[in-house]
């Protein structure tokens, strides 16, 4: 548990640091796939230049499963108001592996999860963030977790050949709370990016993603866009799809 609450706390890290993020999402004939958010903090860790390795922690390959870290913080969690219980409940289905190799400068998270529909999944990133909010605070000490509020949302549907990605602000009010406290880091964030990587069954017929690239058998799109840009308009990365028949 001790190398699970390093791991958490670098997360948590990560979120408020150079922060390239990639969201990837596998969808089979159909419908059915897995969800992925991928954070490389490599690059972070080549920053903190030797400091890390000086702390002797040793190398950490792990995989939390939600259901299992929900199951054993149940007690706590039961006593959290009904709304904030379904917040945490959505993270159930997800799996994180966490690497973490300050001798290589390496620090790796994703979170992924399969869904029988796409439909069923709700804001990768928002889950992300939830995950770290929790386990930071999974010290029984420090009382009920609660999942970090989101001020947007996104949507994933799939259907007919056609796949679409949509976000919105659903608290204006926190997030421009989450803009103000990002200003400081503005320039730091600059740099850093937020990629869209989605495999289809079929070859991509179109999509609204202008500067979106492909693969070369057309399968695959990827979009990448600036992460503070992403942070100030979260529609930026709305997109449709359509597949060939």
């Amino acid at each position: 548990m001790k190398k699970v609450q390093i791991l958490l706390s670098a997360m948590l890290i990560a979120l408020a640091s150079a922060c390239n993020f990639t969201e990837e999402i596998h969808i089979n004939e159909d419908g059915s796939g897995k969800l992925s958010i991928n954070f490389d903090g490599s690059e972070m860790m080549e920053m903190a230049g030797d400091e890390l390795t000086r702390t002797n922690e040793k190398a950490i390959d792990s995989i939390i499963s939600f259901k299992d870290f929900l199951e054993e913080k149940k007690d706590s969690i039961a006593q959290l108001p009904i709304e904030e219980q379904e917040k945490l409940k959505k993270l159930e289905p997800f799996n994180m592996r966490m690497v973490m190799n300050p001798e290589k400068k390496e620090m790796m998270f994703d979170l992924y999860s399969e869904f029988k529909n796409v439909s069923e999944v709700n804001d990768a990133f928002g889950a992300f963030q939830d995950a770290s909010s929790i386990g930071g605070k999974s010290n029984p000490q420090q009382g009920p977790m609660k999942p970090a509020e989101q001020p947007t949302e996104v949507d994933y549907s799939f259907s007919k050949d056609k796949f679409s990605r949509k976000a919105k602000i659903v608290d204006q009010e926190l997030f421009q709370q989450q803009l103000d406290s990002l200003q400081g880091a503005e320039m730091f964030l600059s740099g850093s990016t937020y990629t869209l990587k989605y495999h289809f069954p079929k070859k991509i017929k179109s999509t609204t993603a202008e500067e979106a690239t492909f693969s070369q058998d057309g399968k695959t799109l990827i979009y990448e866009v600036n992460f503070m840009e992403l942070m100030k308009n979260p529609s930026v990365l709305d997109l449709e799809v359509e597949l060939e028949k």
